[in-house]
């Protein structure tokens, strides 16, 4: 996610908290938070995705999704 996304979300957090937001802005909120989760959840898996475990005896096996 670009951080020019990121950096409109908290200026919007920060004038719900302080003025209000307009029905557009929370509209607007609610996208940018939506891209914003998908993006933490897909750089997550991409973790995940290259995770391996590593036994005792040193043996590596991949982390496996359930």
């Amino acid at each position: 996610m670009e951080q020019s996304r990121i950096e409109r979300i908290n200026e919007l957090a920060h004038k719900a908290k302080t003025v209000g937001l307009t029905p557009e802005e929370e509209a607007e909120r609610a996208v940018l938070r939506k891209e914003y989760v998908e993006a933490v959840r897909r750089n997550l898996r991409d973790q995940l995705d290259n995770t391996y475990i590593v036994d005792e005896k040193g043996n590596k096996r991949k982390l496996m999704q359930r």
